[in-house]
């Protein structure tokens, strides 16, 4: 038989464990839902500038969110990317003497394929690779 202070001593250590144990899980498994409804509204948001998706067939954010690889993700430390769809909104139009503008895409290994444009109608056009819009510049003719 145990004499009382190794009873104590085991019971000690069998309290100290679990309680390692709970507080270990508790990390482990953290809630990552949210809990201000500032939160809420980052986490929802399809990217810092802007609200809603920008296609048709795009999902919300605030759905994919719920999808089961998102449950132990801490969706606040995640990257969180500008909308590139506002960032060329941003862009101004590059007028041009001729008719056709030629858009290369910044050249390079990460730009895109040469594409020619067609200015005929006087409103801007945009590259159909990277949105950048070219407008024919005025002529005034005498």
């Amino acid at each position: 038989m145990l004499s009382l202070t190794a009873r104590q001593t085991s019971r000690r250590l069998v309290i100290e464990n679990a309680v390692r144990t709970l507080a270990i899980t508790a990390l482990r498994f953290k809630s990552t839902v949210p809990t201000t409804t500032a939160d809420m509204e980052i986490a929802g948001q399809q990217a810092p500038n802007r609200e809603m998706t920008w296609s048709s067939d795009q999902r919300p954010r605030s759905e994919i969110i719920r999808d089961p690889r998102f449950v132990q993700a801490d969706l606040l430390s995640q990257p969180r990317p500008m909308a590139a769809i506002e960032l060329i909104a941003e862009e101004p139009v590059r007028e041009v003497e001729g008719r056709l503008a030629c858009c290369d895409g910044g050249g390079g290994p990460l730009g895109h394929p040469r594409v020619w444009i067609n200015l005929d109608e006087g409103k801007p056009e945009s590259c159909s690779y990277c949105g950048l819009r070219f407008q024919m510049k005025p002529h005034h003719h005498h």
